[in-house]
């Protein structure tokens, strides 16, 4: 563990200087120790001047943050919405989260025969993080289902009397899926604004009643119909060093490493809160509590307005047929495979460049004429011996020739003694083959 690998020299110049004045220290006490000191101690004793470089001097002698951010500042959040209704990725820094909405006709709760029902499910992978294991349910993924059903269900942020079809009978429930996608700190507030702008975003199935017969009809029938929605609920976070002294909105990875403790506070533009919650075990002052109030008013109502401003920009889209989805979303300078430039390719005189390369060349070496006809072979790409035409001049030693064919090809390719056609054209093309084969092009293609 050393202090490049948690943080990067360049970021911690100060810290740096901090963490060395550290390992001085421990050599002075292993010296005076006379080497008793075993290498846990020194490897704890490391961590805490690391520990100490991160809280202390990054916070307290460095007016920014690692990632240049002051200290209620939040990372650049991006909302980016599907193909289908219900379907989104926000990235909050280089934190990412999906989130997808369904909806089924069930049965209604027993206590609850006129409302719908909703239901929350966060997953962490492992392909977010090396830290997480997929398929099992760790204690950081209990506590942030908990709190992300406290902050949208419990609030009542939508109408559940909106979602019953039949009292008693049918009612809609709202399923909603959030996946980490990439980790990089704060996943209880991407996942919220992940999954109310999904929530906002989703379009459920027209129903029709008559009598006991309930009719879903289809987007191509009837246009669906969004959920009624009353607020948005955002979540918050605040993470507190040195024992409630420093505090940090929006921590990232590094920064949830050495944090004290986390305060998350949900609430809406109106400046109610939904939710509230304190880990970590330190002990904040009412003072403090209220100032993290103050701060999440100002970050959810700026959040808030930029949820509602994608969903205009893609119900524009959407209404004058543009494009839109994941894929539009991508900068088109970062694919390149697909695309090529293409090149006219001149073959208006092509029998007359392949004359004019003739003429300035000897014929191949390795053609063979075979005995008694004006056809001579030549190997192909895959070297087989083909007949290539007979416009190609006898040599004057034709017996010589008629007693090497004979020793080169076997009986199977001895050709019948029968008057060849001549075309010009093609035998003008296959001596520019032959050429070709000589030269070395195992491949040639005739159009």
């Amino acid at each position: 563990m050393t202090l490049e690998n948690t943080l990067g020299a360049e970021e911690i110049p100060k810290g740096r200087t901090l963490y060395w004045k550290c390992k001085i220290v421990l050599v002075e006490l292993d010296r005076k120790s006379q080497g008793v000191m075993d290498q846990d101690v020194q490897s704890s004793f490391c961590g805490f001047a690391i520990y100490y470089c991160i809280s202390t001097t990054l916070l307290r002698e460095l007016s920014n943050r690692i990632d240049g951010r002051q200290t209620y500042d939040y990372r650049n959040i991006k909302i980016t919405f599907g193909t289908e209704y219900g379907c989104c990725i926000v990235e909050l820094g280089k934190t990412r989260v999906l989130g997808q909405v369904s909806c089924e006709l069930v049965a209604p709760k027993m206590n609850r025969p006129t409302e719908g029902i909703l239901f929350f499910n966060l997953e962490l992978s492992s392909m977010a993080s090396p830290a997480f294991e997929s398929g099992r349910s760790s204690e950081l993924l209990v506590k942030l289902n908990r709190l992300l059903e406290r902050c949208l269900r419990n609030s009542k942020c939508i109408d559940t009397e909106s979602l019953c079809v039949q009292a008693g009978e049918k009612v809609w429930q709202i399923r909603v899926d959030l996946h980490l996608l990439n980790h990089e700190g704060n996943i209880m507030d991407a996942a919220s604004i992940a999954a109310v702008a999904a929530l906002c975003h989703f379009r459920r199935p027209d129903v029709s009643v008559q009598g006991e017969e309930v009719t879903v009809y289809s987007p191509e029938e009837r246009d669906p119909v969004p959920l009624s929605i009353h607020h948005m609920p955002i979540c918050v976070s605040f993470a507190f060093f040195q024992q409630g002294t420093f505090l940090l909105v929006d921590p990232s990875e590094r920064e949830e490493r050495v944090m004290d403790g986390l305060l998350v506070i949900a609430m809406n533009k109106h400046r109610e809160i939904c939710t509230i919650q304190s880990s970590g075990g330190i002990m904040l002052l009412k003072d403090q509590v209220l100032r993290c109030s103050k701060v999440a008013g100002v970050k959810v109502a700026e959040i808030t307005e930029l949820i509602q401003k994608a969903l205009e920009n893609d119900k524009k889209v959407r209404k004058e047929g543009g494009k839109f989805g994941f894929a539009e979303s991508l900068p088109d300078q970062k694919i390149t495979a697909l695309k090529i430039e293409k090149s006219p390719v001149d073959t208006s005189d092509v029998e007359g460049k392949a004359e004019e390369i003739i003429s300035r060349s000897e014929p191949p070496s390795d053609c063979y004429k075979a005995s008694g006809v004006g056809c001579w072979y030549c190997p192909d790409w895959r070297g087989h011996w083909k007949c290539m035409g007979g416009d190609i001049e006898e040599s004057e030693d034709e017996e010589d020739d008629d007693l090497e064919t004979s020793s080169v090809f076997p009986e199977s390719h001895k050709v019948i003694d029968k008057p060849a056609k001549k075309n010009p054209e093609a035998n003008s093309m296959q001596a520019f083959i032959c050429l070709a084969l000589r030269r070395g092009f195992h491949r040639a293609t005739l159009t």
